[in-house]
């Protein structure tokens, strides 16, 4: 098996990384595993963010890094949380402050669309000048009462018309192949078997 260090301590995160990346031999490895402190997200898109993540734990594992920044826009507040889906309600991270306070924002709007995005890179290493990067799109809408005890984050609450569920309700297998993160890892996985 292949080494590849996730630059994300996100529990939810690893388990669906290690599903999709297990069937072209790359072995998993949380960077927490590692010793690898969390790097900063000081920029305002998720490529800008992700790149600065798998840099940091490739430079500081000496592994083949792979980074997501992802999280969910609601077209009602000009895309936010956008980048700071993770922390929208402040620290420490809550899902359950991050939900109260989207229901917050969104009382009263009528506009309810939704939708996660992920930027997924590759880096071979800390210094790779040609990152492997994919992007991948979820749409749906915001409900106001949770649905579900799967998936984590805005999950429960990110209704899917198209299966009449939330995202906390789907299998762990449907999730993998129709989410944001399942597109880019699908994209990302493509070209990776190009290069081997």
């Amino acid at each position: 098996m292949k080494k590849l260090v996730l630059a994300s301590n996100n529990a939810g995160k690893v388990r669906e990384f290690q599903a999709l990346l297990q069937p072209l031999g790359w072995d998993v490895i949380p960077q927490s595993m590692l010793g690898v402190s969390e790097a900063e997200e000081p920029h305002e898109t998720f490529v800008e963010n992700a790149l600065a993540k798998a840099r940091h734990a490739a430079l500081h594992a000496g592994l083949p890094a792979l980074a997501d920044d992802s999280g969910i826009c609601l077209a009602a507040l000009g895309g936010e949380p956008g980048v700071h889906s993770a922390r929208f309600a402040g620290e420490p991270r809550s899902d359950a402050r991050n939900n109260a306070l989207m229901l917050e924002k969104l009382a009263g709007i009528g506009d309810r669309r939704a939708h996660y995005v992920c930027v997924l890179v590759f880096v071979r290493g800390a210094a790779d000048p040609q990152p492997l990067i994919a992007e991948g799109e979820w749409h749906g809408e915001i409900v106001e009462s949770p649905q579900g005890d799967g998936g984590f984050g805005y999950d429960p609450y990110f209704w899917l018309p198209q299966f009449g569920m939330t995202a906390a309700q789907m299998s762990a297998a449907d999730k993998n192949l129709h989410s944001h993160r399942g597109l880019a890892c699908a994209s990302l996985l493509e070209r990776l078997r190009i290069i081997g």
